[in-house]
């Protein structure tokens, strides 16, 4: 599996394999990133998409194969909603901070520091939001939030689990928008998801991932009957709209039928 990036290559999975104990969840990933891909990683819930990410930020190690980064590279990582304490006592402005270089923590920030954390709220849409709770955002504006820790880090590459999972169809909409625009400014990104249709289909270059890379391309590429079978296990029909790729499952189409 190699990105659709032409430019300077930033990581390398070779020959990767990974499991929890005896429980192997990736086999033989090859896998490239350039510095101006964008691309999503498509597959059903266990088939390996956050491992891979965190074998891509080093938080696990292969088993077998390797990975390579380029010298200094600059990686951040927006984790899924689900997984945050949002009783956590800070404000916006506060868990943006926290994302300073790591290795180095002082209880002030410094001017600068402020300024960058207002700057990146600003871009984002949230600066009046800086001395808000974090509990009392709403979806939208917790993802924009993490976004903005990301991004005070100036990575060149953008790790994403889920960036949409909860969100209403405006929000996502948005976090599309927002996703292109950084990619526009030179940051690679890579993204898991498992909405085909809200966010799969308006991607530039797709994986699909179930233990192994099952498919990878463009949407008409990947989005095709039998390599969603191959990669989630059920049948899909994939219909042509307004020149776009639909899916529709049809094990659920056919159970809300009969449910009717």
């Amino acid at each position: 599996m190699t990105g659709t990036g032409v430019g300077p290559e930033l990581l390398r999975l070779s020959g990767v394999s990974a499991a929890y104990g005896h429980h192997e969840v990736l086999t033989g990933i090859d896998f490239h990133i350039h510095e101006d891909q964008f691309t999503g990683i498509v597959g059903p819930s266990g088939s390996g998409k956050t491992t891979l990410l965190r074998i891509l930020l080093g938080i696990v190690r292969p088993t077998t194969g390797t990975l390579e980064r380029a010298d200094g590279l600059r990686i951040s990582y927006v984790p899924q909603l689900e997984t945050i304490n949002w009783n956590f006592p800070v404000t916006v402005a506060e868990c943006v901070l926290m994302s300073r270089a790591q290795g180095r923590w002082t209880p002030r920030p410094t001017r600068e520091e402020r300024d960058a954390v207002a700057g990146v709220l600003d871009r984002l849409g949230i600066g009046s939001l800086a001395q808000r709770h974090i509990r009392d955002l709403s979806g939208g504006q917790q993802q924009r939030m993490f976004f903005a820790r990301a991004l005070l880090r100036q990575p060149q590459v953008l790790l994403l689990d889920e960036p949409t999972s909860g969100v209403d169809v405006s929000t996502r909409h948005d976090m599309l928008h927002l996703l292109a625009e950084l990619h526009e400014d030179g940051i690679a990104i890579v993204l898991t998801t498992h909405d085909l249709n809200g966010m799969a289909a308006h991607l530039p270059h797709l994986v699909c991932l179930n233990h192994r890379v099952v498919g990878e391309g463009t949407p008409a590429d990947v989005l095709t009957p039998d390599v969603l079978e191959a990669t989630f296990g059920a049948r899909m029909e994939v219909l042509e709209h307004l020149g776009m790729r639909v899916v529709i499952d049809e094990a659920r189409d056919a159970s809300s039928r009969s449910a009717g």
